[in-house]
């Protein structure tokens, strides 16, 4: 019995997309601003104008960054728009929130501009087992965006797909 042997996947129009091949390269830091209050837990305007004047922020040069307050304050809108004002120019993008949250934002940013038209009736297989932290918001993205050009679209690997969606 010499039968040869045949590469069905390879020979099908299934599509592999791998949101691991987006993932951009860049130092991810996080922002903590609690320390630019008073006993750690108030804001007083003038005493944070001055820590945001003299924080060297070129420091944070083609970072992704994540704006935080780990203490109990409060914290008013403007004190975030103020940091987020003198670290726009050096950072790649800033986030209020954790580094799940920045990871979220950036990939948001990439999926809105992917284009799917090469997936226009096809099967498509959503890659899984990411090496890189790819959220699990940016599966639910892609998702999203490809099963509205998209004959079908699976999660995994094609010898091991898990069926998601399939046009009518």
């Amino acid at each position: 019995m010499c039968e040869e042997i045949i590469n069905r996947v390879a020979k099908s129009n299934l599509v592999t997309f791998n949101l691991e091949e987006f993932y951009p390269e860049g130092h991810r830091a996080i922002l903590d601003i609690k320390d630019w209050l008073y006993e750690e837990i108030i804001l007083k305007e003038r005493e944070f104008r001055a820590f945001v004047e003299a924080y060297d922020w070129s420091q944070h040069q083609n970072q992704y960054v994540a704006l935080t307050c780990s203490s109990d304050a409060i914290i008013p809108g403007w004190a975030y728009m103020l940091v987020t004002s003198k670290i726009s120019p050096f950072a790649k993008k800033v986030v209020i929130g954790n580094l799940e949250q920045l990871e979220s934002a950036i990939f948001q940013s990439i999926i809105e501009y992917i284009d799917v038209s090469d997936f226009k009736d096809k099967p498509v297989i959503i890659k899984g087992c990411a090496n890189k932290p790819v959220p699990q918001n940016a599966y639910i993205m892609a998702t999203s965006k490809i099963q509205k050009v998209a004959k079908s679209v699976m999660y995994g690997e094609a010898c091991s797909s898990v069926p998601l969606f399939k046009r009518k």
